[in-house]
């Protein structure tokens, strides 16, 4: 799996940078009409309190296009070809910004339609306000996809059972959970994650959460493949 050298708002923020690496085209947006819809790069536009991005920031990439129903229900058509890498993070994002100990409650639930080929994962991605720490929740997986760095063997956290990875892609720690049986439907308890983290394992001190992003990092989608987020929720107190 490439190392994830820039967060997922950098990403974003150097696209001039990156996008000599990345060859986009043109791929159809679903045929109903869509509140929001964009085939570029680093489309972008807030919906309800949730930023969305069609985020293509992989090397190698091809064609993807991303549309908008609400920032709770959206999808992606990708057209990435079959090598390997990371192409894209087509994602929903919702600002948290409190202290892991000033958090009552952090969760989400989602329900997604998926492909049955390709090579994907549907995550979360967590991250502090100053990028030094990500933390992946893979609620699915499918294809040659693997996290960054080592198991630390099995959690069950959150209402699910997970596959604990720590590793690092340069810029910053990486802690993986991949759920040990796919799902394309949940809720996750975030919190208790967060204070595994912390507190029982001392990986991170008290961080101030910034974003909790939903989407689905594709690495091939070869012949196009749609990818859509029914229903997500992030909320907190």
């Amino acid at each position: 799996m490439a190392s994830r050298t820039l967060s997922r708002i950098s990403k974003v923020l150097l696209a001039p940078a990156l996008a000599l690496g990345v060859t986009v085209g043109v791929a159809s947006a679903p045929a109903s009409a869509a509140v929001w819809s964009s085939c570029d790069q680093w489309g972008n536009t807030s919906l309800g309190g949730y930023t969305l991005y069609n985020n293509i920031w992989g090397s190698g990439a091809g064609s993807q296009c991303i549309w908008a129903n609400s920032g709770t229900n959206w999808g992606v058509n990708a057209n990435h070809p079959n090598t390997g890498g990371i192409k894209s993070y087509p994602n929903s994002k919702k600002v948290i910004n409190k202290t892991i100990t000033s958090l009552g409650s952090l969760s989400s639930s989602y329900n997604v339609s998926v492909p049955s080929s390709g090579a994907y994962n549907t995550s979360y991605d967590i991250w502090d306000t100053d990028y030094d720490y990500e933390i992946m929740l893979w609620v699915n997986k499918t294809g040659a996809v693997g996290p960054l760095g080592t198991s630390q063997g099995n959690v069950t956290l959150g209402g699910h059972t997970w596959t604990v990875y720590k590793g690092t892609n340069g810029a910053n720690e990486v802690f993986s959970f991949i759920r040990t049986s796919n799902s394309s439907s949940g809720t996750v308890n975030i919190l208790p994650i967060l204070k595994w983290i912390k507190d029982t394992k001392g990986w991170m001190g008290n961080e101030t959460i910034g974003d909790v992003q939903f989407g689905f990092e594709i690495t091939s989608s070869s012949g196009g493949l749609d990818f859509a987020t029914n229903n997500l929720t992030v909320s907190s107190s």
